[in-house]
């Protein structure tokens, strides 16, 4: 514990804390292994989770009588903290949600005579108004036993932060420098609170009842999230407010270019204040799409959005105070997918636990109905229900009424319009409202602000709520000659939060622009010519210019259906090559609510098409390496791949409804039921195997729904062929930006040339609004060669040029641990760059030394056994993963196998053939050291053995590879044959393993005389019968109350047997631990 993990990440962190005045316990000292005394922590045994005796303090303390002082007895503060103590549920998350409520609302229990007419009184854990009333620490070394294990398992978070003794924050620490540092913490976290499945359980669940943050620390990279969160859910704290980075180094003494994320997130979550504030009103649970349950942290921009906001309508002047406007209002401008929906969720909480704000009420403004259902939706996340105003004569009601409440308004609903007129005519001929309700204690939430702000119907609201306050959020950058207006109507901007922003906090993956068929492009027109001649390259010039005769001077040029073929055709290659490898789905943006249609059509037809010559494709082909095909070739290999999922794709037009003369053939793909099931069965993964009828939806058709507000993870490219001009363009390119499991970028494909007038379409932004849209692949190509150098250098340091003629003098010079780790942080980066650009021509340059690399790391992870020798490309990409796959199989190598196992029966042969003795030695230490720390649970005496042998034979003969190896190959020969039990041994191997741990236990030096021999033979008899009847209960081994009986009954024949009664427990421990690992060789009864 006093390695750089310590001293590097945790002390600092400690130290950081202790500044901000928590008290800090040492569970353990840093040269202790693990903590050995509970006390030291506050507790009686580790069994328990909450320092019990902090907690009836404070309850006592907080809770204060009608005099102002305390007034709970001994048996009132025990019946309160009963109730926190024994959560009725069926799991984790039930519990945690049950826990929080009572932290937050606190607990009932009998009141005083006299007292408020002797009613029950509400009593309180912490104290969430005066928050310097209460008791923070920090416990360093955390250790909490497995339940069942009594002790002889246990779980060690690095810190614990209580509040009046409740666990609230999990911290787990690791050692800088390793690329996967955090996701290591996070998979910790999750076994902490058996989140990941395990044959016997590794966690304690309760202690995370009461847990609501948990963070993920190397020193210079911190993560935050929830118990219920995977890796790619935590994220970075970078926003430093309410304090600044200049004011953190101030406190630290250090330089402020030295400011860390641990330092940052420490500094504004970890405070004492500002913990309880984002516990109390900002960590909330919700349901996602698929039906999952998940406990949700908020991040950086929304909890500095909202204080910004809250500053504001707290200092700002009323339209009375200051008799023009009122000034408590303004704009957040947070990047699409940042999370804007939560962020109004997280204010109207805030809003209801600040005295001057609680009574407010809160007008939710949408235009779209979507949008309106999904934000109504997560607003019930504050507790509250929220009025719908779906008619003029509703919305006046509920504007009307007097006093808090959340009412939701869609502003077009504010008409009563029979037949539906287009957006402008509707909103400039809109009936004002009138004035509905003068109270200054409303606040307007304007969603999407930047698009309605100025409409008439819009005003018509502000005229009915003449005194309001008004926050506007959007998702868009404004345009610069509109910025007036809307400062204006809603005030200065409240926060930013860029797409450069959301980029670099992995909130967002980038988007990279594709011209595909550039001169494909159509704008009203123009450039038909050469549209033709692009997209009908395969008809006769007589050909070509008929059609254009045809269309040309036609104002629906883009509804031509041969042309939709023809693009249709090229999306569907496009997505088969590039997109569908990862299991990714499309969006195609059509013209119009009839070319929607046409492109259902057209792909039905070129999916026919393609399948029939993916059908077909020459065998040779398929084992033939992605880098050696021609783009052509990609497609159908990609395709030939996939045909059954090909062959059942459906692509689904969504569009909105017309007139009500609409025609019938629209009708299919207009009908609201139909649509919301189709939409979500598009956000689903496409299954893994194809059931009788399956269509799973691998392309979304639409004009103009969901442009805005569609969150769809699974999406990555997004194919557009009308025009799309600012704002909308915008938003429609958003649509691929949600990152997902695998998801390295998202793609814009244009067939219709917005990129064309892109640039002069963003100079109506200021630059750094709009900086980092769409990026360009070649971009990333010019990127390849430096990270390329970098890679060679990993070698090159050491001596040794990278080839396939040094490939094991490279995995030699992967030995030392950094060296290894920077060389896996260097390939991650190049290999996911290719995958972001494959399958492109541009980038094939590059592609044999992504194979080079891929096969030195798959060498030295099977030689040093990391991860169990796994090695996973699929970490870099879909695309890449098929390229190293087809790479190692033209080797015949299976990079799925396991590495060669020191018990398998090719190993001697397959050492044998290494090409030098230090190669040998390397391959025997390594898999030596693997083989006892598989088997040492199963033989502890054996394997320890083992191991003090190894470790004498590489101090010994250190600089001399040939005697090395040659000690090496005997110590495994001798390990090999240890294998089978001998014949006339009447010890089966998982005896024979008890029996060692006896032997050590009990025997002097080692000798064993044979009345001591006979003696330990009866007691391995005795276990060994109980583990028969005992052990193949159902679950046995994950129910620690049968585990318990059973090592009880273990330890009455160790008593009956005349073991010496202080070797007892700890002999029945182990003898218990042994039987877990033979449990699959233990026979039935």
């Amino acid at each position: 514990m006093s390695g750089p993990e310590y001293l590097q990440v945790e002390a600092p962190l400690l130290a950081q804390l202790r500044d901000m005045g928590w008290e800090h316990l040492a569970g353990a000292s840093p040269e202790e292994f693990a903590p050995t005394d509970p006390a030291a922590s506050g507790r009686e045994s580790f069994a328990e989770v909450v320092l019990e005796a902090r907690l009836k303090a404070a309850v006592r303390e907080i809770n204060l009588g009608p005099d102002g002082n305390p007034w709970l007895d001994e048996g009132r503060i025990s019946q309160a903290i009963s109730e926190l103590r024994h959560i009725a549920a069926t799991g984790l998350l039930e519990a945690n949600e049950k826990a929080t409520e009572l932290l937050v609302s606190g607990v009932t229990v009998p009141g005083l005579d006299g007292w408020d007419g002797g009613r029950d009184q509400r009593v309180h854990f912490i104290d969430w108004t005066h928050w310097q009333r209460n008791d923070f620490t920090v416990v360093s070394q955390f250790r909490v036993d497995v339940p069942g294990t009594q002790g002889r398992k246990f779980l060690v978070p690095d810190e614990v932060l209580l509040v009046n003794g409740i666990p609230l924050v999990v911290v787990e620490c690791k050692k800088p420098g390793r690329g996967d540092a955090i996701t290591e913490a996070v998979t910790q976290i999750r076994k902490y609170a058996e989140r990941h499945r395990t044959r016997t359980p590794v966690g304690n669940r309760k202690l995370f009842h009461t847990v609501q943050l948990t963070v993920a620390t190397c020193g210079e990279r911190a993560r935050l999230g929830t118990f219920t969160g995977d890796v790619e859910h935590y994220m970075p704290w970078r926003s430093a407010y309410p304090t600044t980075d200049a004011q953190i180094a101030a406190r630290l003494g250090c330089d402020e270019r030295s400011v860390t994320e641990q330092n940052r997130l420490a500094a504004v979550v970890l405070h004492p204040e500002r913990l309880l504030q984002i516990v109390h009103d900002y960590v909330t649970f919700m349901t996602l799409d698929d039906g999952t349950r998940i406990k949700a942290a908020p991040r950086h921009q929304q909890y500095r959005a909202v204080e910004l906001a809250l500053h504001r309508l707290l200092t700002g002047e009323t339209k009375p105070e200051n008799g023009d406007r009122d000034e408590r209002g303004g704009v957040i401008w947070h990047t699409q997918g940042s999370g804007k929906s939560l962020t109004m969720t997280f204010l109207v909480r805030r809003m209801r636990s600040i005295p001057e704000l609680a009574a407010t009420k809160v007008v939710l403004v949408t235009d779209r109905t979507q949008l309106q259902g999904q934000l109504s939706k997560t607003l019930r996340l504050t507790g509250e229900d929220v009025d719908e105003a779906k008619s003029v004569k509703k919305a006046k009601r509920l504007l009307s009424e007097h006093g808090p409440g959340i009412v939701a308004v869609m502003i077009q609903k504010q008409q009563d319009v029979a037949a539906r007129k287009s957006d402008r005519e509707l909103s400039e001929s809109a009936p004002s409202l009138g004035e509905l309700n003068t109270d200054d204690s409303i606040v307007v939430l304007i969603d999407e602000a930047h698009r309605s702000h100025g409409s008439r119907l819009h005003m018509n609201l502000l005229e009915a709520l003449p005194n309001c306050a008004r926050i506007g959020f959007t998702g868009t950058p404004i345009i610069m000659g509109k910025r007036k207006k809307t400062s204006q109507i809603f005030g200065p901007v409240i926060d930013r939060y860029l797409l450069a922003d959301a980029e670099a906090d992995g909130a967002v993956v980038r988007i990279f622009y594709e011209g595909n068929t550039v001169k494909g492009a159509v704008r009203d027109g123009r450039d038909l010519d050469e549209v033709f001649e692009d997209m009908f390259a395969e008809q006769s010039q007589q050909e070509r210019e008929e059609l254009q005769r045809r269309y040309a001077t036609r104002g629906d040029v883009l509804e031509v259906e041969e042309l939709i073929e023809a693009k249709a055709r090229h999306m569907l290659r496009h997505y088969v090559a590039g997109v569908l490898p990862g299991g990714f789905k499309a969006q195609i943006v059509a013209n119009s609510r009839e070319a929607t249609i046409r492109y259902r059509d057209a792909l039905i037809k070129a999916r026919k098409r393609l399948v029939a010559e993916a059908e077909t494709i020459p065998s040779r082909l398929l084992d033939t390496p992605l880098d050696e095909l021609t783009p052509r070739q990609t497609v159908l290999v990609q395709a030939h791949r996939k045909l059954d999922l090909l062959r059942a794709m459906d692509f689904v037009p969504v569009i909105s409804p017309g007139t009500a003369d609409d025609e019938a053939r629209f009708a299919e793909w207009t009908d609201k039921r139909p649509q919301d099931d189709r939409i979500a069965a598009f956000k689903k993964p496409f299954p893994d195997d194809l059931g009788e009828g399956d269509k799973p939806i691998g392309i979304l058709i639409v004009k103009s729904m969901l442009l805005t507000g569609f969150d769809a993870p699974i999406e990555q490219v997004l194919y557009i062929d009308r025009s799309l001009k600012e704002a909308e363009l915008l938003q429609a390119v958003a649509r691929v930006n949600r990152p997902a499991e695998s998801k390295k970028c998202g793609y814009v494909v244009d067939y219709y040339g917005v990129a064309n007038h892109l640039t002069e379409a963003l100079k109506a932004y200021a630059a750094e609004d709009v900086d980092g849209v769409l990026h360009d692949l070649r971009e990333e190509v010019a990127k390849l060669d430096s990270m390329r150098r970098r890679l060679r250098a990993v070698f090159t340091e050491e001596g040794v040029d990278p080839s396939g003629n040094t490939l094991e003098a490279c995995v030699l010079s992967l030995e030392e641990g950094a060296r290894f780790d920077r060389f896996e942080a260097e390939l991650k980066r190049y290999l996911s760059t290719i995958d972001v650009i494959l399958p492109e021509p541009i980038v094939r340059p590059y592609l044999p030394d992504a194979t080079l690399y891929a096969e030195i790391a798959m060498r030295a992870r099977r030689r040093y056994r990391v991860d169990g020798g796994d090695f996973d490309p699929g970490v870099y990409g879909a695309k890449v993963r098929q390229l190293i796959d087809e790479h190692l199989r033209s080797l015949g190598i299976d990079e799925k196998l396991p590495p060669v196992s020191l018990t398998a029966d090719d190993f001697e042969t397959k050492v044998a053939a290494l090409s030098d003795a230090r190669t040998r030695a390397s391959e025997m230490e390594h898999a030596v050291r693997d083989h006892i720390e598989v088997n040492r649970g199963k033989d502890p005496h054996k394997y320890r053995t083992f191991s003090e042998r190894l470790e004498e034979i590489l101090h010994d003969y250190a600089d001399n590879w040939e005697v090395q190896a040659a000690k090496l190959a005997g110590l495994v020969a001798e390990m090999r044959a240890d294998r089978p039990a001998q014949e006339d041994d009447p010890l089966s191997p998982p005896e024979r393993a008890l029996y060692g741990v006896l032997v050590e236990a009990t025997a002097r030096d080692g000798v064993v005389q044979p009345e001591t021999d006979r003696w330990l033979c009866d007691i391995v008899t005795g276990v060994f019968d109980l583990a028969v009847r005992m052990t193949h209960r159902r679950d046995f081994w994950r129910k620690p109350v049968d585990q318990e009986e059973f090592r009880s009954r273990v330890a009455q024949c160790l008593v009956a047997n005349d073991v010496e009664i202080g070797l007892v427990t700890p002999l029945a421990d182990q003898l218990v631990e042994v039987i877990a690992h033979w449990h699959a060789d233990i026979p039935r009864p």
